[in-house]
């Protein structure tokens, strides 16, 4: 006897009424730290060093005398809670530009780029999967638009999908359009 499930309906993502445009509603966690601008990581660092320059300022200024080894372990664990800050933080204006939430032009740019060559390449757009289209399907409703709470639950998306939140043709399009212009170049 045969244990067929029934299909269950694909889930599109939802969208939201952004200033800028939508790149990627559930972008992979290696993307989102490749599209990073030098100030995000300028401002993770900063965010980062906060922390325990604090500490070590309040130190000097206002000494808490806890003696030999009392204070390294509190500055170890301020680090920690500062790297993990900046961290997050550094994550987080990156992926608000994959949601359109702030200025995204460079974004844009390279993000049609990356899927033109893969597309040019006959390559998957958003990576291959060993998982089944359905655990594809409960992994990206289970990190769509996550960046938004990141502050509350860090979830971050680690599975390659095609449920993006967006239409994959003007990538196919646009790589048409540079096929046919490197075809039609004269030498």
């Amino acid at each position: 006897m045969e244990n067929k499930q029934p299909q269950r309906p694909y889930v599109p993502a939802p969208t939201l009424d952004t200033e800028f445009p939508l790149i990627d509603s559930d972008p992979h966690f290696t993307r989102v730290c490749r599209y990073a601008r030098p100030s995000d990581y300028a401002v993770g660092a900063v965010t980062a060093a906060a922390g325990p320059g604090g500490m070590w300022v309040w130190e000097r200024v206002s000494p808490s005398y806890v003696g030999k080894g009392g204070f390294a372990p509190i500055m170890r664990l301020t680090a920690v809670i500062g790297i993990t800050g900046g961290f997050l933080y550094f994550y987080n204006r990156s992926i608000f530009r994959f949601y359109g939430f702030t200025e995204n032009q460079r974004e844009r740019d390279m993000d049609m780029r990356e899927m033109v060559d893969k597309v040019k390449r006959n390559e998957p757009l958003y990576g291959k999967s060993s998982l089944t289209p359905h655990m594809q399907g409960v992994a990206s409703r289970n990190s769509r638009y996550t960046g938004i709470w990141l502050h509350i639950i860090p979830w971050f998306n680690f599975v390659n999908h095609e449920q993006h939140g967006v239409d994959t043709a003007k990538y196919y399009q646009q790589a048409e359009r540079e096929l046919e212009a490197e075809r039609t170049k004269t030498p």
